[in-house]
Protein backbone atom coordinates (compact mmCIF):
# COMPACT_ATOMS: atom_id res chain seq x y z
CA UNK A 1 0.00 0.00 0.00
CA UNK A 2 3.07 2.33 0.64
CA UNK A 3 4.21 1.51 -2.36
CA UNK A 4 1.16 2.61 -4.26
CA UNK A 5 0.78 5.49 -2.41
CA UNK A 6 4.37 6.60 -3.07
CA UNK A 7 4.21 5.80 -6.82
CA UNK A 8 0.77 8.33 -7.34
CA UNK A 9 2.44 11.04 -4.98
CA UNK A 10 5.08 11.05 -7.48
CA UNK A 11 3.21 10.65 -10.72
CA UNK A 12 1.29 13.70 -8.89
CA UNK A 13 4.44 16.05 -8.87
CA UNK A 14 5.91 14.55 -12.03
CA UNK A 15 2.81 15.06 -14.36
CA UNK A 16 2.42 19.03 -14.01
CA UNK A 17 5.84 19.66 -14.41
CA UNK A 18 6.07 17.47 -17.86
CA UNK A 19 2.73 18.45 -19.08
CA UNK A 20 4.10 22.28 -18.54
CA UNK A 21 7.37 21.52 -20.54
CA UNK A 22 5.90 20.12 -23.35
CA UNK A 23 2.90 22.85 -23.46
CA UNK A 24 5.71 25.05 -22.94
CA UNK A 25 6.74 23.88 -26.64
CA UNK A 26 3.94 23.97 -28.27
CA UNK A 27 1.84 26.65 -28.92
CA UNK A 28 -0.89 25.23 -31.20
CA UNK A 29 -0.04 27.91 -34.15
CA UNK A 30 1.39 27.29 -37.31
CA UNK A 31 5.34 26.93 -38.26
CA UNK A 32 6.85 28.31 -41.15
CA UNK A 33 8.03 25.70 -42.99
CA UNK A 34 10.01 24.63 -46.57
CA UNK A 35 8.49 23.20 -49.06
CA UNK A 36 8.11 22.52 -52.52
CA UNK A 37 4.94 21.55 -54.69
CA UNK A 38 4.21 20.50 -58.32
CA UNK A 39 0.36 20.54 -59.97
CA UNK A 40 0.48 17.58 -62.63
CA UNK A 41 -1.44 14.50 -63.97
CA UNK A 42 -0.77 10.87 -63.97
CA UNK A 43 1.18 9.00 -61.41
CA UNK A 44 3.86 10.65 -59.27
CA UNK A 45 6.73 8.82 -60.93
CA UNK A 46 5.43 9.43 -64.49
CA UNK A 47 4.08 13.35 -64.20
CA UNK A 48 2.23 15.12 -66.78
CA UNK A 49 1.40 18.56 -67.33
CA UNK A 50 -1.83 18.66 -65.46
CA UNK A 51 -5.50 18.67 -67.34
CA UNK A 52 -8.67 19.94 -66.75
CA UNK A 53 -9.63 16.01 -65.38
CA UNK A 54 -7.02 14.86 -63.79
CA UNK A 55 -4.81 17.24 -61.64
CA UNK A 56 -2.81 16.58 -58.40
CA UNK A 57 -0.78 18.12 -55.78
CA UNK A 58 2.25 16.86 -54.88
CA UNK A 59 4.38 18.67 -51.97
CA UNK A 60 7.99 17.82 -50.51
CA UNK A 61 8.55 19.08 -47.48
CA UNK A 62 12.67 19.50 -46.23
CA UNK A 63 14.30 21.12 -43.21
CA UNK A 64 13.16 20.97 -39.43
CA UNK A 65 9.39 20.54 -40.45
CA UNK A 66 10.29 17.61 -42.17
CA UNK A 67 12.62 16.05 -39.62
CA UNK A 68 9.89 16.87 -36.93
CA UNK A 69 7.29 14.81 -39.30
CA UNK A 70 9.91 12.18 -39.86
CA UNK A 71 10.62 11.56 -35.74
CA UNK A 72 6.16 11.15 -35.52
CA UNK A 73 6.32 8.22 -38.15
CA UNK A 74 8.04 5.83 -36.55
CA UNK A 75 9.70 2.97 -36.79
CA UNK A 76 12.04 2.74 -39.99
CA UNK A 77 10.67 0.40 -42.78
CA UNK A 78 12.05 -2.63 -43.10
CA UNK A 79 14.18 -3.54 -45.93
CA UNK A 80 12.60 -0.92 -48.07
CA UNK A 81 14.99 1.81 -49.70
CA UNK A 82 14.91 4.34 -53.10
CA UNK A 83 18.65 4.57 -53.33
CA UNK A 84 22.11 2.82 -53.04
CA UNK A 85 23.02 5.32 -50.09
CA UNK A 86 24.12 4.21 -47.00
CA UNK A 87 22.65 5.28 -43.82
CA UNK A 88 19.23 6.02 -45.70
CA UNK A 89 15.88 5.76 -43.70
CA UNK A 90 12.13 5.54 -44.97
CA UNK A 91 8.94 5.91 -43.18
CA UNK A 92 5.68 5.80 -43.98
CA UNK A 93 1.75 6.01 -42.75
CA UNK A 94 -0.13 5.64 -45.06
CA UNK A 95 0.18 8.07 -47.77
CA UNK A 96 2.35 10.11 -45.84
CA UNK A 97 6.18 9.27 -46.26
CA UNK A 98 9.32 10.80 -45.34
CA UNK A 99 13.15 9.50 -46.16
CA UNK A 100 16.39 10.95 -44.85
CA UNK A 101 19.95 10.76 -46.34
CA UNK A 102 23.07 11.75 -45.33
CA UNK A 103 23.56 13.78 -48.77
CA UNK A 104 20.51 15.43 -48.18
CA UNK A 105 18.81 15.30 -45.09
CA UNK A 106 15.01 15.11 -44.01
CA UNK A 107 12.84 15.26 -46.76
CA UNK A 108 8.75 14.14 -46.49
CA UNK A 109 6.10 13.57 -49.17
CA UNK A 110 2.43 14.32 -49.54
CA UNK A 111 -0.16 14.84 -52.02
CA UNK A 112 -3.63 15.11 -52.84
CA UNK A 113 -6.19 14.63 -55.84
CA UNK A 114 -7.37 17.93 -56.41
CA UNK A 115 -10.53 16.92 -58.20
CA UNK A 116 -11.53 14.80 -55.21
CA UNK A 117 -9.94 15.85 -52.33
CA UNK A 118 -8.44 12.05 -51.99
CA UNK A 119 -4.83 11.63 -50.12
CA UNK A 120 -2.46 10.20 -52.52
CA UNK A 121 1.61 9.71 -52.66
CA UNK A 122 3.33 12.69 -53.13
CA UNK A 123 5.97 11.33 -54.60
CA UNK A 124 7.63 8.01 -55.71
CA UNK A 125 11.28 6.37 -55.50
Amino acid sequence: MKRLLLLLGATALLSPAYASNSSARWTGEYAPLSASYSIYSGLPGEREAPTKTDRKLAIAIQGPAAKEIFDSLYPDAKDVTCTDEKGERLRRKGEVWCSYRPSDGYRCFLGFNLRTGASISGASC
